[in-house]
């Protein structure tokens, strides 16, 4: 379906003619971010088990998806006289699953994903797909000003950021015990290890206050004027650019510190960093003597069902 105008004069506000080459700069700029991305991640897959990585990588290519489209929408209406419906709503909708899969990630972050434990428990992936959905539908509502969803949204943003927050602060009360276990041990072959992903959360920690700030910006942002609007598109465009790179950046694919995939498989809140132990193993010709690095998970215990 189409919409045919005379053009600017008769149909769209002068104040968004900056749209167009606003969109294909970011579309570029996207594009090769994700392009390169997908490359480091592929490059780089032997490092450490990498599904956070790849599910990272995939959400640019969402970005650069949702700003063609945007840019193929203004471009035709300004210079073709043609909005077409069907492209402002797959604008529409690549907005919002940008949104969301951005979301969901940092909600794998803020539970440890490949970071503290190799999968999530069955809880865990119920209630992400939970607040996923609610998040999403909940945003579909808000965007399309449906009475009341400004309303959801808000205590939706709420409530996904104490999930996140709560998360990481775990995390990292964790981490911070095993350093501490570590060092009372005088074990420093996990050292390092333990220490970056310490780092890890306490950089992304950051970047989320500064995600929470920003969109609460935009949120209760009051001034929705045409001549302003192209403004507010540039600054969140580059806050949401600088922003996930940054989170990109510090859980990109790389050779980190041996032992960095030593990790349960599943979280368990609270646990303390399983015993390790350096043994010595037998000396070789020369006289010399190598150490091996032991991991012992303690086992748990299981309650067998009684037979009747």
């Amino acid at each position: 379906m189409e919409y045919s105008g005379a053009g600017v004069d008769d149909g769209l506000d002068g104040s968004y003619k900056p749209l167009p080459p606003i969109y294909f700069t970011f579309m570029v700029i996207w594009v090769l971010s994700a392009a390169s991305w997908t490359f480091n991640t592929f490059r780089n897959r032997h490092f450490q088990p990498n599904n956070l990585q790849w599910m990272l990588a995939s959400v640019p290519w969402i970005k650069t998806l949702q700003l063609s489209l945007s840019f193929l929408f203004w471009y035709s209406c300004f210079y073709s006289s043609v909005c077409s419906l069907w492209m402002s709503f797959g604008v529409y909708i690549m907005g919002v699953l940008f949104q969301t899969l951005a979301f969901v990630s940092f909600f794998l972050i803020s539970h440890g994903y490949c970071i503290t434990c190799h999968r999530l428990s069955l809880s865990e992936r119920r209630t992400m797909a939970s607040l996923g959905c609610v998040f999403y539908l909940t945003l579909v509502g808000y965007r399309a000003s449906i009475p009341y969803f400004s309303v959801l949204l808000l205590l939706n943003y709420l409530v996904v950021f104490y999930v996140i927050f709560n998360h990481v602060y775990q995390n990292l009360m964790v981490l911070r015990d095993q350093l501490s276990f570590i060092e009372d041990e005088d074990v420093q072959a996990m050292h390092d290890a333990v220490y970056t992903k310490y780092i890890m959360f306490k950089k992304f920690q950051g970047a989320m206050h500064v995600v929470a700030v920003s969109e609460l910006a935009i949120f209760i942002s009051i001034d929705n004027s045409f001549e302003s609007y192209w403004i507010r598109l540039l600054v969140r465009e580059w806050a949401q650019f600088f922003i996930f790179m940054y989170i990109g950046w510090i859980f990109r694919s790389q050779e980190l510190a041996p032992g960095f995939s030593v990790m349960p498989a599943l979280r368990s809140d609270g646990e303390r960093v399983p015993p390790i132990y350096s043994i010595p193993t037998s000396p070789h010709k020369g006289g010399l003597k190598d150490s091996i690095l032991v991991v012992i998970q303690q086992p748990r215990a299981f309650t067998l069902p009684a037979k009747s």
